[in-house]
């Protein structure tokens, strides 16, 4: 259950959940047969009635149970948190979650770890990360708001920001790679820019640049397995111990790639959200 206050007059409900949120038919039904909307004193409305800016009502709904099993305590940071979303920094190393019932220490397991502390009992990711990456990830708190997410990264209104140092310099200072992206026959794990593989678009821009390489700040417009990096050494610039897509050897023996920024307009707070990583 949530509050929302409406923000421009003569909205009705119809109105907020077809063309402001726009929720899927079924889920739209769903809610109108629940009686799921109210005003904040719990009054039924007709979903045709015009509502003035700054009324409240109450959103209700029966909240499903996610499946990731909780670790004993969450071991990452939460960098932002409202009654709809949160966004946590997911260390590098961890996958974003689970693959199978054996594996219970991933980003999400430590989410709902955070959520069962505070009496939730559901989250899911909207986006993933590589297990290499690290950085920024968007859970949705509530089955409405990751149908919107969902809707959101499909139309790339969420923003998407990563960093990464590649080798060599680039030689424009901004760009776009937009290149197919399939499975490598020949190796079970990696990706390769392929022209039967799925439409992939990655933008560029040149931070930093030192004697044998550069920072790069990265925009996806797609979320493909791998896409940054496939993109980058099909330019040919890997990331800096990227040695799966070419790059040399180094010390650490891995790469470096960081999801930075998240921007987006929120749907139920109406207001810009901005999240940066400071790690």
């Amino acid at each position: 259950m949530f509050l929302y206050e409406i923000n421009e007059n003569h909205v009705t409900i119809e109105e907020l959940l077809r063309n402001h949120w726009r929720l899927g038919k079924k889920l739209v039904h769903e809610l109108r047969m629940a009686k799921a909307i109210t005003l904040a004193n719990d009054e039924l409305i007709p979903w045709n009635t015009p509502l003035q800016a700054g009324t409240i009502i109450k959103v209700a709904f029966s909240m499903p149970t996610s499946s990731y099993k909780p670790t004993p305590v969450c071991a990452i940071d939460v960098v932002y948190e409202d009654d709809h979303c949160l966004i946590v920094s997911k260390p590098k190393g961890m996958s974003t979650h689970p693959n199978d019932a054996r594996d219970t220490h991933t980003c999400m397991n430590h989410v709902m770890a955070h959520m069962k502390e505070q009496g939730g009992i559901y989250a899911e990711h909207v986006h993933r990360l590589d297990k290499g990456t690290q950085g920024l990830l968007l859970v949705a708190k509530h089955p409405l708001a990751k149908s919107i997410f969902d809707r959101m990264i499909e139309e790339k209104s969420i923003i998407r920001m990563y960093a990464a140092e590649v080798q060599g310099n680039l030689r424009t200072s901004s760009g776009t790679i937009a290149e197919p992206i399939g499975k490598d026959r020949h190796h079970a794990t990696r990706r390769v820019v392929s022209k039967t593989g799925q439409h992939a678009v990655t933008h560029y821009e040149v931070v930093a640049r030192y004697k044998n390489s550069c920072v790069v700040h990265l925009i996806l417009e797609t979320g493909r397995t791998h896409q940054i990096r496939v993109h980058l050494a099909y330019i040919g610039h890997p990331i800096i111990g990227d040695t799966m897509y070419g790059a040399r050897e180094t010390a650490s023996d891995d790469y470096e790639l960081h999801a930075i920024q998240l921007e987006f307009d929120h749907p139920f707070l109406n207001k810009r959200i901005i999240v940066k990583d400071e790690q």
